[in-house]
């Protein structure tokens, strides 16, 4: 027998989630496209005048980052429908008549979600960053022609050479349009080992230089002691590009990766730098994914509860309620965290901590019974 193959209970189970689960993709990418996406698509082309052609770029540019958003959402609505729907056929009871527990029911459940989560995560270290910058500039360089605001927060450029990081530059605000920067960081590396960084609390550009001011030069040796080499007033900074193609060729925390973000607070920490907000931000691209499997198994123990009694539009409406109570949670942990009441780490893996004990709740219940 092979024993990668599904036995006929995890069938039954998953087949009874699979329907449920591409529906919710679908509906729950309807509502955002149709709620944000097409309403701001119909605003580019009516008021702005912008062509058909650009409009839809932007639309697919957009549509990774909605589909990643839905996935824990779907994972829910799979589970609570499918096991809604299997306690209404009385599979359920049968299952249980027969001794086999509702954790054993769970257990194809978790591995669907399991897979779903790695998924979740790997979409976005992958396509959703690079999707999200591509949009953002589409909207800046092309759609609004650089007419909003010059100013920029949290920017961040990569330099390497012959495949090699030479140097991270890291602004906490840039003002293109006057030419000045604010909270300067500059990382510099020898063999990929950080050897110097650089502070300055503004930067200018003055006759084709960028200038900063009110510095300070910090070396960091092989054991990562940190020393403080010089101050300075005022010095150039190596930088061949103007204010523009440095807002062009920045990349804000907030579009990277887990991983690209990780790497940036690693450098970033030799400074004792406040990196509160960062390390919330990194625990949450890592923790929300993993939403997936913590959904599955609260949709499938409050399904199971509900033994089919109601249709799947209230299935639908509850877990609407679920996923934004789940949301509400997030943002005030990320505030709390972001504030420094608490640890991020459990800023970002708190929501589904919370969730995860409700979910094993009813689980439970549904066990007892």
């Amino acid at each position: 027998m092979n024993p990668f193959r599904p036995r006929l209970l995890d069938r039954l189970i998953l087949g009874a989630v699979a329907g449920p689960f591409l529906f919710g993709i679908l509906i729950f990418t309807l509502i955002f496209v149709a709620g944000d996406l097409l309403f701001q698509a119909a605003k580019l082309i009516i008021e702005q005048g912008v062509s058909l052609g650009v409009v839809t770029r932007l639309f697919f540019y957009r549509l990774p980052e909605v589909v990643a958003m839905t996935l824990p959402m779907s994972s829910l609505l799979a589970t609570l429908l499918g096991m809604s729907s299997l306690g209404g056929g009385s599979e359920l009871i049968a299952l249980k008549s027969l001794g086999i527990p509702f954790s054993r029911v769970l257990r194809p459940v978790i591995g669907a979600s399991f897979l779903v989560s790695l998924l979740a995560l790997a979409f976005n270290e992958t396509v959703v960053p690079f999707t999200t910058e591509a949009a953002d500039r589409l909207m800046k360089y092309e759609i609004l022609k650089n007419q909003a605001s010059a100013v920029q927060e949290k920017v961040f450029l990569r330099e390497e050479e012959d495949g090699a990081l030479r140097r991270v530059l890291y602004v906490d605000q840039l003002d293109a349009k006057q030419g000045v920067m604010r909270g300067v960081m500059v990382h510099e590396f020898d063999r990929d080992r950080l050897a110097r960084t650089l502070t300055a609390e503004r930067g200018l550009w003055q006759e084709g230089q960028w200038w900063i001011e009110d510095g300070r030069v910090y070396e960091v040796d092989r054991d990562g002691e940190v020393t403080l080499l010089l101050r300075f007033e005022r010095q150039r900074l190596a930088l061949n590009l103007s204010p523009e193609q440095l807002q062009m060729s920045t990349k804000r925390p907030v579009d990277m990766s887990a991983h690209e973000l990780w790497r940036y607070i690693q450098q970033s920490s030799s400074v004792g730098a406040d990196l509160s907000r960062l390390w919330v931000m990194f625990h949450l691209k890592l923790g929300v994914p993993w939403a997936c499997v913590i959904m599955a198994v609260l949709g499938a123990g409050f399904g199971a509860s509900r033994q089919g009694r109601r249709g799947s539009g209230v299935g639908f409406g509850i877990s609407v309620v679920i996923v934004f109570a789940y949301y509400v949670v997030m943002s005030m942990c990320r505030a709390l965290g972001e504030a420094g009441a608490i640890w991020p780490s459990l800023a970002g893996w708190g929501p589904n901590l919370l969730f995860l004990a409700v979910a094993l709740f009813f689980a439970w219940r549904v066990d007892r019974r």
